[in-house]
């Protein structure tokens, strides 16, 4: 018998899903979460084989609750499903120690064969995920300071919003700001807030 868990904070999603894999032979539905840290929180009763996480919900993030999970329970078999498909969701979520990610709308048989394979210990990511993380520019990660920056720019703020936000000088920001530019590979900042919310590296 397979135990899955299921972790998303929409629980029409969470019925929806809990009801393919109970009618799946060998598989179980052994707990249901509406955030990351509820997950967290229940996981060391629950040790489900599988984990199927959603990437944004509210309190701790997917990503975060794949971290926390993964660093006391390292075999841990997780699934990310999001309808996200940003090359850099998949990056942080893959990069957390998810084996798998799968996107809302997927055919249920491919839920199932995912849950099947992490659950084998291999790998499960569809070739259209694939592709969108083979398209990650090189060299395109940002330091702690940038990313508050890129966030502030998405905002709307100007350099001296930025500054006074961060208690930096505006020749700091403007620093840091032709440093995200560079990055992204974009000439300005509306095509930074476009190129970061497009991409997943910043959500509103």
């Amino acid at each position: 018998m397979i135990r899955v868990a299921i972790a998303d904070d929409h629980p029409v999603v969470c019925k929806g899903l809990a009801a393919i894999i109970q009618s799946e032979p060998g598989m179980q539905v052994v707990g249901e979460a509406s955030n990351g840290q509820q997950l967290v929180q229940m996981f060391p009763q629950l040790l489900p084989d599988v984990t199927l996480i959603d990437l944004r919900m509210p309190v701790m993030s997917g990503v975060e609750a794949v971290k926390a999970i993964r660093k006391d329970f390292p075999q841990a078999g997780i699934i990310i499903l999001t309808t996200y498909k940003g090359d850099e969701d998949i990056y942080r979520g893959l990069n957390a120690g998810a084996q798998g990610y799968l996107l809302k709308g997927m055919p249920s048989h491919e839920l199932i064969e995912a849950i099947r394979n992490v659950h084998m210990g291999l790998r499960y990511v569809p070739q259209p995920v694939l592709d969108s993380l083979a398209n990650r520019p090189p060299n395109s990660e940002l330091s702690t300071r940038e990313l508050q920056v890129l966030k502030l720019i998405v905002k709307g703020m100007s350099n001296k919003q930025i500054g006074e936000e961060l208690g930096i000088s505006q020749s700091t920001v403007k620093w840091h700001v032709n440093i995200v530019l560079a990055r992204l590979n974009v000439s300005d900042r509306t095509g930074a807030a476009v190129t970061a919310l497009r991409r997943g590296i910043v959500e509103l």
